[in-house]
């Protein structure tokens, strides 16, 4: 039972590295983007958000498959 959990624990923590530094990385680009060039604001917002949220659909991956080990 105690290596279910500890199994569970690494999937989730080892899955969320990734998603974020990319969210990370994403918005500090953005931020960059929009600081250089304030007028794009609006063109960067979307596909920030977009990007943002596929890097944080592999976070909820990594939830399922912690939650899928018996």
């Amino acid at each position: 039972m105690d290596l279910v959990m500890l199994a569970k624990a690494l999937a989730i923590g080892i899955g969320s590295i990734g998603p974020a530094l990319a969210i990370g990385k994403i918005g500090a680009k953005a931020m960059e983007s929009i600081g250089r060039n304030p007028e794009s604001a609006g063109k960067i917002l979307v596909p920030m958000l977009l990007a943002a949220a596929f890097a944080e659909a592999i976070a909820i991956y990594a939830l399922v498959i912690a939650f899928s080990i018996k």
